[in-house]
């Protein structure tokens, strides 16, 4: 994949991120991955070299409190971004433009990913079948009402338990990066996709 930024371009991003307010190295990297849509979020061994090679130019001042360092732009690197304002702007459009390069290249992804998942799914959902019929006694008129019995009740309990079980998982899952870095549009298509496969496969084993 080529770079998202041109040489020293991230450089000059860092200045334009600070001339709002101070940040925290982390909060740097959120908003670069705000920007980006999710589809791109830069290192901690990215941003940190060219944080303190700011700092060096004098372009920006740190302060510590504890073990977090705060960021913020100095009058030198306030003047250094307006002199450098239209390439800044052509740094914007270079951005867009790489947003919507790799926004295609993970959509080609996920077509990919969701042709493969539906032939596993589709593979899984018939084996399933499979073993059914395999095991499966041809019910008497005495056995109709097998959904009803102890034995019935005890399969549908343990298929709602696993659903049930699943869905606090990925629900865990999806707070837990929720709380790291926002959600992507594209990674909310990705789950709708699989979701809406698994249902249809689910469905589709059920009335077989």
């Amino acid at each position: 994949m080529p770079p998202v930024f041109a040489h020293g371009a991230l450089r000059l991003y860092l200045l334009a991120l600070l001339e709002s307010a101070p940040k925290h190295g982390y909060e740097l990297i959120k908003a670069l991955g705000e920007r980006f849509g999710g589809t791109y979020s830069p290192s901690a061994g990215t941003i940190y070299p060219r944080l303190a090679k700011l700092e060096e130019e004098g372009l920006v001042a740190t302060e510590s409190e504890g073990r977090r360092t705060t960021y913020s732009i100095t009058d030198a690197g306030r003047a250094e971004l307006d002199r450098r304002r239209q390439e800044l702007a052509d740094v914007e459009e270079t951005i867009s433009a790489s947003v919507r390069r790799l926004a295609d290249g993970l959509r080609a992804d996920i077509r990919s990913n969701m042709r493969g998942l539906r032939a596993d799914l589709a593979a899984t959902a018939e084996a399933a079948r499979t073993t059914a019929r395999t095991s499966a006694r041809t019910p008497t008129a005495g056995e109709s009402t097998y959904a009803y019995s102890p034995e019935g009740q005890r399969i549908l309990k343990e298929a709602e338990l696993m659903v049930q079980s699943f869905r606090d998982d990925i629900r865990m899952e999806l707070r837990k990066q929720g709380a790291a870095h926002p959600l992507s549009p594209m990674a909310l298509e990705t789950v709708r996709t699989v979701l809406d496969q698994a249902r249809i496969s689910i469905r589709n084993s059920l009335r077989s």
